[in-house]
């Protein structure tokens, strides 16, 4: 669909990187942001419905989805772990464990193909489906069957979707609910609205710095904080067999390049990086400021500015910067039937 979510861009130049901090840094004032949210208006499908968000809500954290009963999709993706689980890797209803961090669900409305680490799922529905089945044993037909034999839940099947539960159902219920899922009116969002108390004078040293001499505002864009793009910063590319990452899917990628997760919401989302490894938002900002990990795959954009000296204070200011980021909102569990 767009070519530029499968290339990385290759911003080598610095009058070209000045360039993006200059788009960007203004990204607030533009018509099509919220000023609440500090997020794009949100395109959703056809048929998405606040009902619809709201029975897959109730179906996100029902055990009865899995084969074992004792696994939700909520067991990998936490509200207040910023929608992850905490853990390098999180176990499958199998036993197996996955060799790939849970990300974060916050903001992935937003992405129009391309799901996953490593972009192999064109739409949220195939990676949802996947997941539900290869993750929670989700049997798609048998697990509607027993939604169906549960009044409440056929109530609210039958409002709606029109008709009984079904595993295609199912998963457009699941997904109605993950795009509800959106990390704005953060002290960030506050800022650019205008309010100049909204972040601290750290936090401000620390955004000025995220949108010039660090450069991290190259590939973590806002308002949403990432190009949605793929590029490699040499996490894992030490290994005797390096995860080739989204080169699988998408050959014309880097050798070991993954998509650039949101920073929106990531002092709540550890440990980082696609293979968990960095355990502190600390580590993985101080990996960055060196420029990643050097292999002979590493994106130009991370050459381009090895020769950056980010001083530790600064480091600092820019982890503190990154807390602003953090959704200022609850979540209550819903109450299953």
């Amino acid at each position: 669909m767009h070519r530029s979510l499968l290339a990385p861009p290759r911003l080598v130049a610095a009058g070209l990187f000045v360039a993006v901090v200059g788009a960007c840094s203004g990204d607030a004032a533009t018509p099509d942001v919220d000023k609440t949210l500090g997020l794009p208006a949100m395109e959703r499908p056809e048929g998405w419905s606040e009902a619809r968000a709201e029975l897959g809500k109730k179906l996100f954290f029902d055990t009865r989805l899995s084969s074992n009963g004792a696994m939700s999709c909520s067991t990998c993706h936490l509200p207040d772990k910023g929608w992850t689980d905490g853990k390098q890797f999180s176990q499958k209803v199998s036993g197996a464990m996955n060799t790939r961090n849970s990300p974060t669900l916050f903001n992935v409305g937003y992405q129009k193909n391309a799901f996953y680490w490593d972009g192999r799922a064109p739409t949220m529905e195939k990676n949802v489906a996947a997941a539900w089945k290869g993750h929670m044993g989700g049997d798609p037909e048998a697990m509607a069957a027993t939604l169906n034999g549960i009044p409440a839940y056929k109530a609210e099947f039958e409002a709606a979707f029109g008709g009984e539960a079904t595993g295609d159902t199912i998963v457009d219920a699941f997904c109605a609910f993950v795009r509800s899922l959106q990390a704005g009116g953060t002290r960030y969002d506050q800022f650019r609205a205008g309010d100049q108390s909204a972040l601290t004078a750290e936090e401000q040293a620390g955004l000025g710095l995220f949108q010039g001499k660090a450069g991290c505002v190259a590939c973590h864009t806002p308002p949403l904080f990432t190009d949605m793009l793929y590029h490699n910063v040499g996490i894992g590319m030490d290994a005797a067999e390096p995860d080739v990452g989204a080169n699988k899917p998408h050959p014309e990628a880097a050798i070991g390049s993954f998509k650039t997760p949101t920073l929106r919401a990531v002092a709540q989302s550890a440990p980082y990086f696609h293979d968990g490894s960095v355990a502190t938002l600390e580590e993985a900002v101080g990996l960055m400021c060196k420029g990643g990990i050097a292999n002979e795959h590493l994106d130009p954009i991370l050459k381009a500015f090895a020769a950056r000296t980010i001083s530790a204070a600064e480091q600092k200011q820019i982890v503190a910067f990154l807390k602003a980021l953090t959704p200022q909102q609850t979540f209550t569990a819903p109450k299953l039937p």
